[in-house]
Order: C-alpha cells, then sequence, then structure tokens
C-alpha cells in the first residue's frame, strides 16, 4: 500500500498529498469545499448562481465563477460537456477529502440502527461479517466489503480431531479471535479414541500458543519424541501445508449490490455491466483489500481512503474505497465501502469507522459516537 498521510479529520487517511497540487488561497478552498459538496449531494454540475442562493458566501456570482474558473485552470474542477456548472475532478475530490470534509459523525438515528442491529450479530465470524456488509451497504447505498483476518497471523488455541465415516478425519483449528479452520484429511488406519486423545494433547502442548505460520515452518521438530502408533503425527508431518496455510476459499465477503444501483452513475445498462463484472472478479476484490489493509495492526480504527486512479487498476478508475481494518484478537481483518467517486465520503467514514470499532469488539454505543 502507498504511503498515508493523517488528512483533516481525526483517524482518517488518505494518499499522500502530491507536490503536484497547486496551492490554494482561503476563497479557493471554500468555493472548492462547496462545489464538492454540492456535487456530491445532487449529482449535477455545479452553476456560481446556484452556489450564490443556497450558500451565504458574500461573493457575487460573478466572483464565484471567476473563482472557480480559477479552480478548473488549476484542475481542481472540470466542465463537463456544455452544461455552466462545474464538477470535481480526481485532485478535487483528494483535496476535498484530505483537508476540506468535516470530521465523520453519524447522526443519532444511525446510532441507534447501528446499536440495535450489531447486538444481533452472531458470533460467528463469516456470518458477522455478512451482515456487517449488508448494513453499511443499507445505510450508505454504496457496496459493503469485508475480507476476514488472515489466519496465518493468527494463534492456535486448540487443535481438535474428529473421526468421521470411512478413512477421514476432521481436524479443527481454533485459533484466536474467535476463528475456525476446519479441513478433512483422508486417513485408513483406525485409531482408538484414548490414543487419539492422548496424541491430541500432546500435539497442543507443543503447538498451541503459535502462529500457523510458526506451526507450517518449524513442525518438524516440535512434534519431534512424540510418541505415537496411531499415524497421526506423521499425518500432520505430511499435510503440514493444507493443514496450517491460509484456507482456499477466498475470505470475501460482499452485500448490498443492489443498494449501489440507486446512484445515479448506474442508470445506464453499460455502467451496472461494468460493476457487476467487476464484483466476478473476486481476486481484484479481495487484492483492492489486502492492498489497502496492508497495514499495521495497530492502525485498526483508522479510516483509509482511495479514490478513482489512487486505487492502482484502470477497471477502478470511475469508484472509490472507503475501508478500514478491524482486529479479532491477534489477527487484522478489513472491512469498507465501494461507490462511485461522487460518493458521500464524509458518511462513508463515519460508517465504516463505527463498523470497525464494533468488530474491534468495541461496545457499539461507545462506537457509534
Amino acid at each position: 500500500m502507498s504511503a498515508s498521510t493523517s488528512s483533516a479529520s481525526s483517524n482518517r487517511s488518505s494518499a499522500p498529498r502530491s507536490d503536484d497540487r497547486p496551492p490554494l488561497s482561503e476563497r479557493e478552498r471554500h468555493i472548492l469545499q462547496l462545489v464538492v459538496q454540492h456535487f456530491i449531494d445532487t449529482a449535477g454540475p455545479v452553476g456560481s448562481r446556484s452556489l450564490a442562493r443556497q450558500f451565504d458566501i458574500g461573493l457575487s456570482p460573478a466572483s464565484i465563477r471567476n473563482t472557480m474558473a480559477d479552480l478548473e485552470d488549476m484542475g481542481y474542477l472540470d466542465h463537463p460537456y456544455t452544461s455552466a456548472g462545474r464538477m470535481p475532478t480526481q485532485m478535487g475530490y483528494r483535496t476535498f477529502v484530505d483537508e476540506l470534509m468535516q470530521a465523520p459523525k453519524l447522526s443519532e438515528a444511525d446510532r441507534q440502527v447501528l446499536k440495535g442491529q450489531l447486538a444481533q450479530l452472531v458470533s460467528d465470524t463469516d456470518e458477522m461479517l455478512r451482515e456487517s456488509t449488508k448494513l453499511l451497504s443499507k445505510l450508505s447505498n454504496l457496496l459493503g466489503m469485508a475480507l476476514s483476518p488472515s489466519l496465518s497471523t493468527a494463534l492456535l488455541e486448540r487443535l481438535d480431531i474428529v473421526p468421521l465415516t470411512g478413512p477421514r478425519l476432521l481436524f479443527v483449528l481454533n485459533v484466536s479471535g474467535g476463528l475456525v479452520k476446519t479441513i478433512v484429511l483422508e486417513f485408513e488406519a483406525d485409531v482408538d479414541r484414548a490414543d487419539l486423545d492422548r496424541v491430541v494433547s500432546m500435539l497442543n502442548e507443543r503447538l498451541a500458543g503459535l502462529t500457523l505460520a510458526e506451526i507450517r515452518e518449524t513442525h518438524e521438530e516440535r512434534v519431534q519424541g512424540i510418541e505415537d502408533t496411531t499415524g497421526i503425527v506423521d499425518l500432520v508431518r505430511e499435510q503440514s501445508t493444507p493443514l496450517f496455510s491460509e484456507p482456499q476459499q477466498r475470505r470475501l465477503q460482499i452485500g448490498g449490490a443492489q443498494n449501489l444501483l440507486n446512484q445515479p452513475e448506474f442508470q445506464e445498462t453499460d455502467d451496472v455491466r461494468h460493476f457487476f463484472e467487476l464484483l466476478e472478479d473476486e481476486t481484484l476484490m479481495v487484492n483492492l483489500l489486502e492492498d489497502l489493509g496492508d497495514i499495521a495492526p495497530d492502525a485498526a480504527g483508522n479510516t483509509y481512503i482511495r479514490i478513482g486512479s489512487d486505487n492502482d487498476n484502470d477497471e477502478m478508475a470511475s469508484y472509490s474505497v472507503v475501508v478500514s481494518p478491524y482486529r479479532m484478537g491477534d489477527t487484522v481483518g478489513t472491512l469498507g465501502l465501494m461507490g462511485p467517486t461522487r460518493m458521500d465520503y464524509r458518511r462513508a467514514v463515519a460508517l465504516v469507522r463505527t463498523m470497525a470499532n464494533v468488530l474491534n469488539q468495541s461496545d457499539p454505543g461507545d462506537a457509534a459516537s
């Protein structure tokens, strides 16, 4: 992930400020802030007369128009088609998010919804993330996304082995943060329950408290000397890679795609088709969130914003992503929202940060304040 800098609001980070951005006067900053916010609210090009009528700026329409023309010349605004109004460029959005946006805060109604809904979340990690993405989408009309924590850095708390019908054993790895990995392995021998329990107990003595990555790299020396007539220790040696690696199933959860279609940017068939093609590219979505979430574990609770080409992918040039890492035990996952570059960044940041704080096992009332 590229370096990020602190922005105007606390706990919000984004792409670094480019030296190519021309400096702005206070008047230009104020007009840019109003244009971006008005465009986010209306999805229509912003004219000087509408700004003068709606806001008590203390400037004539002519003065506002001249300032907007200067902002366009500097690359902060664009002049679409033959319209008299203007709209933000990516640099305009970037400057708004980094320097001009008011501190994100949820309304009392939103806080009550979050407190009520999140109190019902189940302990199962996958279902919790699935419901979290749906709730984020419902409250924002954007796409909710979540990536479950990587198990490679999770501590093994307990290993259980359960005989199944036929020549199979179910390995259950309970790891920190309430996460569970299960894997079924072929095993021909009949094992006495007492012998199985003894071997499992010894394996737990040697391996519990280590990360899965540590176990994968050092298991040979750690299981040496275990007296085993069942063959299970040999099975653990042979199958250490699938046993102690990240599950093959992707960790991505997506919720509320239909809510995003309420945005004006998705009224054309081609735009809708392109959006759903992006969603079908699970590798792209996972890599995007992994890149955004590739930060220090102590950054959980911060919010990170990528706008358009900040995403380093041509397919994402028309979209923005707002994410926050969250912790489950010693592991870190990523939670976020995706939508058009004309998204309500203030609301998106507030929602994502609040949900991440809840998943950090904070009190919902405190997190939503």
